[in-house]
């Protein structure tokens, strides 16, 4: 999934601005301007659409776990995951929005994708464990969709 429909998605989900958006990709100390940000939310066909870079979009997750959940002091910074595959989105989305495994088969099953539990965990595993399973683009859409659900109602 192309990450200017994820980052589409969490604006539509947490109804906030562009500049908002922007605030929370800065939040990790990334420098992004407003500008660059209205242009990643622009459709493909439309002008001035510029494809997401996976920088962005780590630094956007990063920051969507401070507002969230608030900054941690107490921890050091996490080193940016690079390149940010549908699994990484994934995880960011799940520590943000603070869900259990209960929680993630709750909203699948609510976007109508709903997945075992061996499934489910296997996204979670990391690269190259023996159960590892990549995230596809119709699980994390889906995902999105049931969030989404979730968190507007």
């Amino acid at each position: 999934m192309i990450h200017n429909d994820v980052l589409r998605s969490l604006r539509y989900m947490l109804d906030i601005s562009d500049t908002k958006l922007a605030q929370i990709t800065r939040s990790n100390g990334f420098e992004v301007g407003d500008a660059e940000i209205s242009s990643y939310m622009k459709k493909e066909d439309e002008e001035g659409f510029v494809r997401c870079p996976d920088e962005v979009i780590a630094h956007f997750l990063d920051g969507l776990v401070i507002f969230k959940r608030g900054k941690d002091d107490s921890r050091p910074a996490l080193p940016i995951e690079l390149p940010v595959t549908n699994n990484i989105v994934l995880k960011k989305l799940r520590v943000a929005f603070e869900l259990k495994e209960d929680d993630l088969h709750d909203i699948l099953k609510a976007a109508d994708f709903p997945v075992s539990k061996p499934e489910l965990s296997a996204l979670f595993r990391k690269f190259g464990h023996s159960n590892y399973r990549a995230c596809g683009d119709q699980l994390l859409r889906n995902f999105l969709k049931g969030l989404a659900l979730r968190v507007r109602g």
